[in-house]
């Protein structure tokens, strides 16, 4: 048994094998390989007997999964017109060059990812982001360097 098949086997025993069962197990499958590969996709469906067109469409509809290898941490930069307003563009630049890397690119050690999503909402304490679960808001770029810093460190 590859571990792609003993992963998603676990997650059927911890959630069932029912398709509203879908998308706590793609979650469950991205947070243990930091993205769905074709494999874990094609595997989803056979345990849950369900086409691997629907979760292939599933997995692409949630900008939270990612079919692309991420980083163990992942950064949102929320994407509104209120980021905008409240300097958005100088954290992405601030992260930027912390990262040496650009939007939608994963460091080479794979530590972080750097992405846009939709709305966090969290627009009256912007500009905000997302660490994998965890959500900083009111970013300065001196409060995104100490951030960035302790995530370097862990």
């Amino acid at each position: 048994m590859t571990l792609v098949e003993s992963t998603v086997t676990e997650l059927t025993l911890k959630y069932g094998k029912e398709r509203r069962q879908l998308l706590p197990i793609l979650r469950g499958v991205y947070e243990k390989f930091h993205y769905l590969s074709d494999e874990s996709m094609v595997e989803v469906a056979r345990q849950l007997d369900i086409s691997s067109a629907e979760v292939f469409g599933k997995a692409t509809f949630y900008s939270f999964l990612s079919g692309s290898p991420q980083g163990e941490f992942v950064i949102r930069i929320c994407k509104t017109i209120v980021c905008d307003m409240k300097n958005k563009k100088l954290i992405v630049d601030t992260l930027e060059n912390l990262l040496k890397i650009k939007m939608g690119q994963t460091t080479h050690n794979r530590k972080f990812s750097l992405c846009y999503t939709n709305c966090l909402g969290l627009c009256h304490k912007a500009p905000a982001m997302l660490i994998n679960n965890e959500a900083y808001t009111d970013l300065t770029p001196d409060k995104v360097r100490q951030i960035i810093t302790s995530y370097k460190n862990r």
